[in-house]
């Protein structure tokens, strides 16, 4: 049998039962497909939140409460307790160190806001002027905080566009009072629509100065501080002007945790890296049982088809060419599923991208690559036993029974 005629053989018998082979396309196409998705939907987490935190800008250092010892970022990093709280004065502190470009301290906290008869809880923001260029935010009307010393409690706020379009639809806003809690504020600003970072959507936010967000939620202490150097390459030297500066304004001791962009990065990067390669795993288990439905099909086929076999190797056919003929009809049936599972597959990531547009859940190149190699390596591999076996049939017994 030349390789047409071995290719021909197992087509013919690979469509000669049609339920047969579409129930074991099907069971390859579903592990393929299970691989495609659950990785795009993996790699699509980790672009999404690498993204989010690439959009702080590749300059950026962020001082948090607390002492992490070990060194980079681990959950830990972002729920610390400390012995001494950072403060305004730190801020303002840090704004002085030469290689520092901007600083926005932060302090956050949930109210109600309420104005024209409206009335919706609320995260409130207290921040600095900085902020805006740090988060690459952009006004819609009015202007953003004013740039005055931190410790300044200005009754003044910036609406995002939700609470804007919620407390006052289409008329103006700036320059109309709210209440933010017990405070009267004026609103002085409003962002443009579709800012989100970091889980934090903009829209939603009152942004006011830090010293009214303090005296508003009665604490003298910041969430976080936001430092951007003046360049990227100056990070090294500014987390260390800025740790010793620190450390100076503590009596020597260094009980704050200073991480870099490019820690944050890198660290959830690993971490949702390795969550990829996990669910591809598991999701590629599901070949290998696919593999040895194909292999107790195949042993059927075998016993169905003695006569048959027979028959060849009473005219010629050696005992080479049965067992590729077996081996043909294994790899087409795991090509058909291999390729009917991509197609899927990449069908389930555009109905993932449809429902979540913000999560590029594109499967990665190497996925789909090992999925289809490992959907036609345990389809040939978990062939060879049932080839092997009808190439192994003395013609005349398997003649003899038909």
């Amino acid at each position: 049998m030349n390789p047409t005629d071995t290719l021909r053989f197992a087509t013919r018998a690979a469509t000669a039962y049609p339920l047969r082979t579409a129930l074991m396309t099907l069971a390859m196409s579903i592990g393929v497909a299970a691989v495609v998705v659950l990785t795009a939907l993996g790699d699509g987490a980790r672009r999404y939140v690498v993204g989010e935190f690439a959009a702080l800008g590749a300059q950026l250092l962020i001082v948090l409460p607390g002492r992490t010892e070990t060194g980079g970022v681990n959950p830990g990093s972002f729920v610390t307790s400390t012995p001494r709280e950072l403060t305004n004065a730190d801020a303002a502190a840090l704004l002085r160190l030469p290689l520092v470009q901007r600083v926005a301290p932060i302090t956050v906290g949930n109210t109600e806001v309420a104005a024209a008869g409206r009335l919706r809880e609320v995260m409130v923001v207290g921040t600095s002027t900085d902020f805006l260029e740090l988060r690459g935010m952009r006004m819609a009307h009015g202007s953003f905080l004013p740039r005055e010393d931190f410790e300044r409690a200005s009754a003044l706020a910036v609406l995002g566009d939700a609470i804007r379009a919620e407390l006052f639809g289409h008329e103006p806003a700036v320059g109309r009072m709210i209440r933010v809690g017990d405070t009267r504020l004026r609103v002085i600003g409003t962002l443009a629509p579709g800012g989100q970072g970091l889980g934090m959507t903009t829209d939603e936010l009152v942004l006011v100065p830090v010293a009214t967000a303090q005296a508003m939620f009665n604490t003298n202490g910041l969430f976080r501080i936001l430092v951007e150097t003046t360049q990227r390459d100056a990070l090294p030297a500014a987390q260390r002007q800025l740790e010793a500066l620190l450390r100076a304004r503590r009596d020597g001791e260094l009980d704050v945790t200073v991480i870099t962009q490019d820690a944050v990065l890198g660290t959830f990067d690993r971490i949702l890296g390795a969550l990829t390669l996990g669910v591809a795993g598991i999701a590629a288990i599901s070949l290998a049982v696919a593999g040895i439905l194909v292999m107790n099909v195949m042993l059927v086929a075998v016993t169905q088809r003695t006569a048959e076999i027979g028959l060849l190797k009473a005219l010629g056919a050696s005992t080479a060419s049965i067992r590729a003929a077996f081996l043909t009809e294994a790899a087409l049936l795991s090509v058909a599923g291999a390729l009917t599972g991509f197609a899927l597959g990449h069908l389930g990531a555009w109905g993932v991208r449809l429902t979540w547009p913000m999560l590029p859940a594109w499967p990665p190149d190497w996925a789909v690559i090992a999925a289809l190699g490992t959907a036609l390596g345990t389809g040939i591999a978990f062939g060879v036993l049932p080839a092997r076996r009808a190439a192994a049939l003395d013609p005349v017994q398997a003649l003899a029974r038909r």
